[in-house]
């Protein structure tokens, strides 16, 4: 390996907006509301960094208050910018004091950017013999590049990190030199940071100007060799080419000194870093810190693009503490893991071991004469179904609790179990758990109904943060300060050496199960208040609880599948998959792997040239997404096949041929796992295996539904499905009359808006009418734009955004809720459901116009959703009800959405038809009647 000191500097803005935009979609919000997403990208971005390459030397640099001499010279750089969001905002000084802590130089200057920091720190780096990495995503970097500059691009979405030395910036600009990347920028200017370029001139433009003339200056002496337009627009604009190409210029010269000493790596000051990271609950990051501090890191190859930047992988950590001047050995003595959180150890507690025989009677005396208890079981398996006792835990005050172990003899278990029945079936105790689903599921393997008062605390943090974790770790650390000992402590990580808890020994399951009790009970105490002061004691206490054991018993029931069905279904997809594949090998002209999006690229875009300017990701290649192909399917057959044969394929895998093997040996049938607390509105989501994703907008996905049968022939499967529920809630909760009425008077909502908005008798709306408007009944919930619904229908962008006005002239009232809405949100950080479920939107004030646009379109959504996931709820909980006390055959199976399915006792089936569609449809009482279909039949698609 080359002796070559290495540099890198980092561009600390452009990896925090990447680390931030990255995670969006699902922002990372601590228990204190905060977003913390900034700080998480960036530090992945540079502990990745260290990992990967151990750099010797390495500073991190941040812009400050802008670029003065750029503004001076052109007021309008960078003005056309949002607002920075708030969470960055809020990141910086964070992240600089963890780089402090770290001690690992922050570089910013009054009045300059951090490019042209790290472009003055480069070059003089470059003289005193290093080998400059310059870490950004930013290809303006690529001006900079030599023989011992390279610009270092970030791993991404899947993609490697790509190091660009001479070849590839020469390469990626068509440039002979990478200064010349300047005068690129310059003549084709730079929307981000608003540098206008020469009118006309883009990337291909750009390219054939160097060829020609070598810089800006050279195409600005030589216009007589232009011709038309672009000569004269070249001469008219000529200064403001020199302006561009100067603002693009990143400065070489600032007042910044490079010291190899300062900017040496050097051992972290790893208790101050620690605290920070505790401070913003990052307990993936703490762990990443203390093992590439302490030369625990796993081997990271690393990866190069270019010949001169290669160098022999080293083991991450190895060479580490040896870059310090220390020893590895001695690593791990300089960096323990620190903790303000306490654990077992610090805490004065009392847990018993509760033996067998008299001591087992003076336990049940004393646990007899709680009014609330805490109880979590310890078993051989997460699966709920086939999971037997190895012991149970009890809790009633902190710092307190028993064990009582339960033994592998099936018999004396059951004794066990037996003895603990009254408990159990006590309506005067109310037990207090974490995920109590699997609890009373396992006690329903023993025979057992835990009966009285239920309070888990995984679904009251639910209420009270629905978008944070709710694990018991994270809820420990976040609400008691306090770090639970980890399972993989006693039993080991996943694998085929992870031990069953029963060969833990019982001193440590009773420290680690009575444990697990204890802070559970504590939690529930510290959330109690906190449901009361959110006003969400009600939903908790009226739908989420005694739905956990709705959906208990619907868990345990499963439903009955057809395999052989399954099996033909897959024989038949297999035909209809290589049918597509040969047409599409017969339309590109040869064969090549479809399911290789860079392949498929190649084909539509680069030999097939389906269109012009085809999108690219942004490693280069073209973007075969499904946004994209989707878009162009309807002009191009081939695209449609490649759509229609991703479609089959996915079914296939996923569903067709993956359901067998979910069906469970002890009951042959398949039992998904319904989850109350991962979607934010309020809905359910099921997974092992997901039976709400299985896509019935396809012929070929609705024939998966065959598959789902009753449970033998005495038996027909139910479905009972509200019809457009959301829509009779917005119709009812804007108090739309015309909506209404519509509703009141059974029309079908859809021609009826229809009716209106192109202004046509009822009778005579076309069936395209009908379609349009039913895209935007749907749509306008979900705040679809005219870009949206011309994506949707064959209506152009004008046609759409005349039909979305017209809809809001038709029902004005319609549009003012959506405003009160998104003005209730402003005033009160949340908007919340017909039953007060709350959604909190932090960013509904934020500066920046998309992550405010996003906030402002939950407001208007998550009231909708969410109360129609409410309703379900009640119906669920008010049929399950009548079903047990009719002592009805009848039994509930499936939620998916907005329908129920049943497995129904023929002789009882008028019966159910009533009752089931009674219930449902007078769950929850609108100004709008809400409307319940029920189908019958000998499967699921038959019956829905």
């Amino acid at each position: 390996m080359s002796d070559q000191k290495r540099l890198f500097l980092l561009d600390a803005y452009a990896l925090i907006f990447r680390g931030y935009y990255a995670l969006i979609k699902n922002p990372r919000i601590n228990s204190k509301g905060m977003d913390t997403s900034a700080i998480m990208g960036f530090m992945n971005s540079l502990f990745d960094v260290i990992k990967r390459e151990q750099p010797d030397h390495l500073a991190v640099a941040f812009d400050k208050g802008g670029s003065v001499e750029r503004t001076e010279m052109f007021e309008e750089y960078k003005a056309n910018r949002d607002e920075t969001p708030e969470a960055i905002k809020i990141a910086v000084p964070y992240i600089q004091s963890i780089l402090n802590a770290m001690k690992i130089p922050v570089v910013e200057l009054e009045g300059y950017e951090a490019d042209d920091l790290i472009g003055t720190l480069a070059k003089q780096a470059e003289k005193e013999g290093f080998k400059t990495f310059m870490v950004t995503p930013d290809k303006d970097f690529g001006q900079l590049v030599s023989e011992n500059i390279f610009m270092y691009r970030p791993a991404r979405m899947g993609n490697g990190i790509e190091i660009w030395g001479i070849p590839e910036v020469q390469k990626r600009f068509g440039v002979e030199r990478p200064e010349q990347v300047i005068d690129y920028l310059g003549m084709m200017g730079d929307a981000s940071d608003n540098i206008p370029g020469l009118p006309g001139v883009g990337d291909k433009t750009a390219k054939k100007f160097l060829a020609d003339f070598g810089s800006m200056e050279g195409l600005l002496a030589n216009t007589d060799q232009l011709k038309g337009k672009m000569k004269e627009k070249v001469e008219d604009n000529a200064e403001l080419g020199r302006l561009s190409r100067k603002l693009a210029e990143i400065k070489t010269d600032c007042e910044v000194t490079f010291d190899e000493k300062d900017f040496e790596m050097c051992p972290p000051d790893s208790e101050k870093v620690q605290v920070i990271f505790e401070e913003l609950e990052f307990r993936r990051l703490k762990e990443q810190f203390l093992k590439i501090f302490s030369g625990e890191a796993e081997t990271v190859t690393q990866v190069s693009s270019t010949e001169t930047a290669k160098q022999e992988a080293k083991v991450a950590g190895s060479g580490q503490f040896t870059l310090f001047g220390g020893d590895p050995a001695d690593a791990a003595a300089t960096i323990k893991d620190v903790n303000s959180r306490k654990t077992v150890k610090d805490v004065l507690h009392f847990y018993q071991t509760v033996s067998h025989g008299l001591g087992l009677e003076l336990f049940l005396e004393k646990l007899m004469a709680q009014t609330s208890v805490c109880f979590d079981t310890e078993t051989t398996s997460i699966n709920p179904l086939e999971a037997e006792l190895v012991g149970i835990a009890f809790s009633w005050e902190a710092g307190k609790g028993f064990y009582v172990p339960v033994p592998e003899d099936k018999e004396t278990a059951q004794s066990i179990v037996e003895k603990l029945r009254p408990f159990f079936e006590s309506e005067a105790i109310e037990k207090v758990g974490q995920n109590l689903k699997y609890d009373i599921k396992v006690m329903q393997n023993y025979n057992v109904e835990v009966k009285g008062k239920l309070f888990d605390t995984m679904l009251a943090h639910y209420l009270i943060n629905p978008d944070m974790r709710h694990n018991m770790d994270v809820l420990s650390e976040t609400y008691l300060n306090y770090t639970p000992v980890s399972i993989t402590e006693l039993i080991g990580k996943k694998g085929k050496n992870q031990l069953s808890m029963r060969q833990v020994p019982l001193e440590k399951q009773t420290e680690y199960a009575t444990e697990d009790a204890d802070i559970t009970y504590q939690l529930a105490q510290h959330f109690r208040p906190e449901l009361s002061e959110a006003k969400t004691d009600k939903l908790f206490e009226e739908i989420e609880v005694p739905l956990l054991r709705v959906l208990a018993d619907m868990e345990s029931e499963g439903i009955n599948l057809d395999e052989g069905y399954l099996n033909s279904l897959s024989t038949e997809l297999d035909a209809d998959i290589k049918t597509l594949e040969s047409k599409i090998y017969e339309q590109a002209g040869e064969q090549f792997n479809i399911a290789s999006p860079k392949q498929l690229g190649e084909i539509l875009f680069g030999k097939m040239k389906l269109v012009d300017k085809p999108k690219k990701t942004k490693t280069g290649q073209f973007s075969t997404s499904e946004e994209v192909l989707s878009y162009l399917a309807k002009d191009h057959e081939i695209i449609q096949n490649v759509l229609d044969f991703r479609g089959l394929s996915k079914l296939k895998s996923t569903y067709v041929d993956a359901l067998p093997n979910e069906v469970q040996q002890h009951s042959g049938r398949v039992h998904t796992d319904y989850m109350q607390t991962v979607a934010a509105t309020g809905r359910l989501s099921s997974n092992n295996p997901n039976l709400q994703n299985i896509p019935i907008r396809t012929e070929r996905g609705r024939q998966v539904r065959k598959a789902f049968v009753p449970r033998d022939e005495n038996y027909v499967l139910l479905a009972a499905d509200y019809s457009q529920i959301e829509l009779r809630i917005i119709a009812a909760l804007s108090e739309e009359d015309t909506m209404i009425s519509a509703f009141k008077n059974g029309e079908d909502i859809h021609a009826s808006t229809a009716s209106r908005v192109f202004n046509v008798p009822i009778d005579e709306v076309t069936r395209e009418q009908r379609s349009n408007a039913k895209t935007v009944n749907f749509g306008i919930i979900y705040g679809v734009s005219a870009f949206g619904l011309s994506n949707q229908t064959d209506l152009s962008r004008s046609e759409a955004k005349e039909l979305i006005d017209t809809y809001y002239k038709t029902y004005p009232k319609l549009r003012n809720y959506m405003s009160e809405q998104v003005d209730f949100a402003r005033d009160n950080g949340y908007v919340q459901t017909v039953l007060g479920r709350r959604r909190y939107l932090k960013d509904i004030n934020a500066g920046n116009q998309v992550v405010r646009g996003a906030a402002e379109r939950n407001a208007v959504n998550a009231p909708i959703q969410g109360s129609a996931a409410d309703i379900i709820k009640i119906a669920m909980i008010n049929i399950h009800k009548k079903l047990s006390e009719g002592n009805y055959k009848t039994k509930m199976l499936l939620q998916v959405h907005d329908e129920l399915v049943f497995d129904c006792y023929k002789p009882e089936l008028e019966e159910m038809k009533t009752l089931i569609k009674t219930e449902m449809e007078k769950a929850y009482e609108l100004a709008v009647p809400l409307d319940v279909e029920v189908g019958i039949g000998d499967n699921w698609l038959e019956a829905h």
